[in-house]
C-alpha cells in the first residue's frame, strides 16, 4: 500500500503534522501514514521512519554541524520515494532540509504538499522560484502569504493558522489557574525561553534574571516556565516552576509573558496574554541574518499586525532590567500600555482565519492523492 510521508523538523511542526494526520485518519482511514517526526505524530499512530528531537536547529553555523546527519536521512527518504511506496510528501516548515527533500521528491515524481511554507517574506524572494518548481500545492498559515506565492505561480491556499484548532478548547483564565494550582488573584508571569535546546541555553539566564527583577518590584508575583517536551531545562539555572506541553494553559493563566520569537508570540495573541519578544542567536548567525532579513520585526505577532504590537528585545538589547521596565506595565491590569497591547493582540487574532486548518490540509492531501491515483 502506498503511503503519505510527513517530514517535520521541530516540536511545533510535529504538533501541526499530528493534527493533519488525525484528520486524514478520519477522512481516508485506508491511507498509511509514515513520518520523520516526533512524539505527537507517534501518539497518532503514525509510523516514524526517523525520530529525532534535535533535528530542528537554527542559525547558519548550527545547521552546518548537522549536515552529515541530514545527508544520511535525505538519502534514506530519497530511497523510499524511488521505491514507489510514497504517494504524497507533506512537508511542514524547516526549509533548510525540507527544500532538499522536495527536490528529491520532484526527481522521483512524488507530489509535494508544503504546509507552513518557508518564510520567504522575511528572507527575500530568492527562494520563491525554486519553491514554485518543487511544490505541487502550498497550504499557508499567514493571511498575506497566499497572494505573495500565487504571484509567483504557486498554487497556494490560506488554510488559517493551526493554533486556532488548539484554541477551540482553551481554558478560561480561572480554569487555567486552577489547573496549574496558581492563586486566583496573584500576578502571574509566564516565561517561554524556546522550544529548541540551543534556544533554552541562550535565553534562560536572561529570562530568569528578568523574572527575579520583577519579583523584587511586584509583591507576590508568581513565575511559571513553559517547557517543550523535546528539551531539558537545568533546574539549577531556573528556580521557577516548570510546566511541560501546556503552552496555551500557561498563557491563559498569566497576566503577561516574556516570549522568545516564533510561534509562541501568536499563541500569546490567541490566549490574550500581553507579551514582549526576546531573541538571541549566535553572533555570526545574527550578523549574517541582519544582511538577509527583509522585514522590520522578527516577532510573528508583529509581522502579522504589520507594526510593533509587542516590544522586541534582540541580541545586545536583552538587558533584564530594561525588559522588566516594560513588563511592569504589562503586568499592571489597569495600565494604559496593557490595554493597547491587548487591542493589538485582538487585531492579530482577527487576521489568523478560523479554526479547521488541519482538516483543510487533510482534504487538500486527499485530493492530491486522488489526483495521482
Amino acid at each position: 500500500m502506498r503511503k503519505i510521508l510527513f517530514v517535520v523538523g521541530e516540536a511545533s511542526g510535529d504538533l501541526h503534522a499530528a493534527g493533519v494526520a488525525a484528520a486524514l485518519q478520519r477522512i481516508r482511514p485506508e491511507i498509511v501514514l509514515t513520518a520523520v517526526g516526533g512524539p505527537r505524530l507517534a501518539e497518532q499512530g503514525v509510523e516514524l521512519v526517523h525520530r529525532d528531537s534535535e533535528l530542528g536547529v537554527m542559525g547558519f553555523l548550527e545547521v552546518l554541524k548537522h549536515v552529515p546527519r541530514h545527508f544520511l536521512l535525505l538519502r534514506r527518504l530519497r530511497s523510499m520515494m524511488q521505491s514507489g511506496e510514497v504517494a504524497l510528501l507533506i512537508l511542514i516548515d524547516y526549509p533548510g532540509f525540507n527544500m532538499k527533500v522536495a527536490a528529491a521528491a520532484k526527481e522521483c515524481g512524488v507530489p509535494v504538499l508544503y504546509y507552513v511554507t518557508p518564510q520567504v517574506w522575511a528572507w527575500g524572494a530568492g527562494r520563491i522560484p525554486k519553491l514554485a518548481q518543487l511544490v505541487s500545492k502550498a497550504a499557508v498559515i499567514l493571511p498575506f502569504e497566499e497572494a505573495l506565492l500565487r504571484g509567483y505561480g504557486i498554487d497556494a491556499t490560506f488554510v488559517g493558522h493551526p493554533l486556532l484548532d488548539r484554541a477551540v478548547d482553551m481554558p478560561t483564565r480561572q480554569e487555567a489557574r486552577e489547573t496549574l494550582e496558581l492563586p486566583p488573584d496573584a500576578p502571574v508571569l509566564a516565561l517561554f525561553p524556546g522550544s529548541r535546546q540551543q534556544e533554552i541555553d541562550r535565553h534562560i539566564d536572561d529570562f530568569v534574571a528578568t523574572a527575579k527583577e520583577l519579583q523584587r518590584r511586584i509583591k507576590g508575583l508568581e513565575v511559571v516556565v513553559s517547557v517543550a517536551p523535546t528539551v531539558a531545562l537545568d533546574t539549577g539555572r531556573c528556580p521557577f516552576r516548570l510546566v511541560h506541553s501546556a503552552s496555551l494553559t500557561v498563557l491563559r493563566a498569566a497576566d503577561a509573558g516574556v516570549c522568545k520569537s516564533g510561534t509562541t508570540t501568536l499563541e500569546a495573541a490567541i490566549a490574550d496574554c500581553p507579551l514582549v519578544v526576546v531573541y538571541r542567536t549566535g553572533r555570526i548567525s545574527y550578523a549574517l541574518a541582519k544582511r538577509l532579513v527583509k522585514v522590520p520585526h522578527i516577532g510573528l505577532v508583529n509581522v502579522v499586525a504589520g507594526r510593533e504590537v509587542a516590544r522586541e528585545f534582540i541580541q545586545d538589547e536583552i538587558v533584564p532590567s530594561r525588559i522588566a521596565d516594560v513588563m511592569v506595565d504589562l503586568l499592571d491590569r489597569a495600565s494604559t500600555r496593557r490595554r493597547e497591547v491587548l487591542a493589538g493582540l485582538a487585531e492579530v487574532r482577527s487576521k489568523l482565519g478560523t479554526p479547521g486548518a488541519a482538516e483543510r490540509v487533510a482534504r487538500i492531501a486527499s485530493e492530491l492523492i486522488g489526483a495521482t491515483g
